[in-house]
């Protein structure tokens, strides 16, 4: 069954019954953010790297009409082919036509969110073409026929025995035990050699593109992405074009700060830069390499009030600190996009009227704009996504009737507090024997997973006013 991303509210709710998962997901929510203090802590000035890196990319996003042909250009010089597509179904396209004109059979994948979002995969697969995803997480969920649930880690919600089950079912390797995560690693990099090295092409992702030198930037843990660029003897970097950056040196800067954001660490363990085919003095690489840089909205959203979330950079740091994605989950979202960013990026590349659920997936705690390298004022464009809902009349007729009275009792203090104060009156005298409500009429959605504290007997600005009184 295909989940869209107006479930969103049904299947957070089937994700808090999954007990196990949502443990795991407690962890990480614990765990990553740790890790992302320590390195930040260690790196001394990481606000003012933050500040030069979002300065830099905003030239950049401004300035694009004036960097991407520069990047084609000794993209080009540098023997690559540069392709434009407009939409997901145009790369989809392009990346078949150049597989077939090779006669290609075998497809090796080093992890791209990009061809995850425009579902490139299935395109291949379509026309007959076996497409194997060589990143661990990806690999994990291609094999469980599952969608990431996570831009990072693709298969943080698969337990470890889940995943045990995974291996001994498809591949055929005979009778063996699988006892730990190590021998799970083990057999799939066995696995995934032979991919690699009977692989006609390579497709990666890019975190950058170059424009000054032509080069294309790419950060993993794994070398996968090393091995689906270099081995097969063509190379496809499937990207888009807001990834470019002026200077080799940016591109560096930006390094320090999507490795600290996302895992913790001071650098990835590959950092690998790409230039193009192999020159007649290497002694390896691609024989033939192309970029197909896709838009799909992306100039939209860049002519709009929220173009700073181009700025993005695909760390997951907002995720990791999102409670609402740590009760919820990733697949709940409905979209590649998960968390904050998600919530934002969703409805700019569809339709809000397809996602209109996911900007309400917020508690306004802030902590994604706080923990982002980018600087993207993300709880600002989720109101504003929130704005646009309501004066497209989505979501349900009670909710906006609810809310514009609200508003109206509002802009009426007296009233307000007249209101107020008689329903915190009686919700404190119905509650205060037991301290808390397990039902509410109103506030089923509160009250189906916690309790609803009983208020203390008198508002705010009852209990100041009568403070007030005492010290005259």
């Amino acid at each position: 069954m295909t989940i869209s991303s107006n479930d969103f509210i049904a299947q957070s709710v089937v994700a808090l019954q999954e007990a196990e998962r949502l443990r795991t997901r407690k962890e990480l929510g614990k765990h990553m953010p740790a890790l992302r203090t320590r390195a930040v802590e260690e790196f001394g000035d990481f606000e003012g790297l933050r500040e030069h890196v979002a300065n830099v990319r905003q030239h950049a996003l401004d300035n694009l009409d004036y960097y991407l042909p520069q990047f084609e250009q000794q993209a080009i010089d540098n023997g690559n082919q540069v392709h434009y597509a407009r939409t997901g179904a145009e790369l989809n396209d392009l990346v078949l036509s150049i597989c077939q004109r090779h006669n290609a059979r075998k497809i090796a994948k080093g992890k791209s969110m990009v061809t995850e979002e425009t579902e490139l995969n299935h395109h291949l697969e379509r026309a007959g073409l076996e497409v194997v995803e060589t990143d661990l997480g990806e690999y994990i969920i291609q094999q469980a026929g599952e969608t990431p649930s996570h831009i990072v880690g693709p298969a943080l919600h698969k337990p470890e025995a889940e995943i045990r089950e995974l291996f001994l079912d498809k591949h055929p390797l005979g009778p063996r035990e699988l006892e730990d995560p190590p021998a799970m690693v083990e057999e799939a990099r066995s696995v995934l050699r032979e991919h690699f090295l009977s692989a006609d092409v390579g497709i990666v992702g890019a975190n950058a593109l170059i424009a000054e030198n032509g080069y294309s930037l790419l950060v993993t843990n794994e070398g996968n992405g090393d091995l689906c660029a270099n081995l097969p003897n063509i190379l496809i970097v499937c990207t888009t074009m807001e990834r470019v950056l002026p200077r080799a040196r940016d591109a560096a800067a930006l390094v320090r700060l999507l490795t600290r954001s996302t895992t913790g660490q001071s650098i990835s363990c590959y950092t690998s830069y790409y230039s193009g085919p192999r020159r007649q003095d290497d002694i390896d690489g691609p024989l033939e390499t192309h970029y197909v840089l896709l838009d799909n909205k992306r100039s939209d959203i860049l002519a709009s009030d929220y173009k700073d979330m181009l700025q993005c950079m695909r760390c997951g740091a907002c995720l990791n600190h999102c409670p609402v994605y740590i009760g919820a989950g990733g697949h709940a979202y409905g979209s590649v996009y998960q968390g904050p960013m998600g919530s934002v990026l969703t409805p700019l590349l569809s339709s809000l009227e397809e996602s209109h659920t996911l900007p309400s997936a917020c508690t306004t705690c802030g902590r994604c704009a706080e923990v982002c390298p980018a600087n993207i004022p993300l709880p600002d464009l989720l109101r504003d996504l929130r704005h646009d809902e309501s004066r497209s009349k989505l979501g349900s007729g009670r909710w906006r009737v609810s809310m514009k009275l609200h508003a109206w009792v509002s802009q009426h203090p007296r009233l307000y507090q007249l209101l107020t104060g008689l329903g915190v009156r009686t919700l404190h005298r119905m509650g205060r024997r037991r301290g808390g409500f397990s039902r509410l009429p109103f506030a089923s959605g509160w009250t189906q997973e916690r309790d609803f504290p009983a208020p203390q007997k008198d508002t705010f600005m009852h209990q100041y006013r009568k403070q007030a009184a005492q010290d005259e």
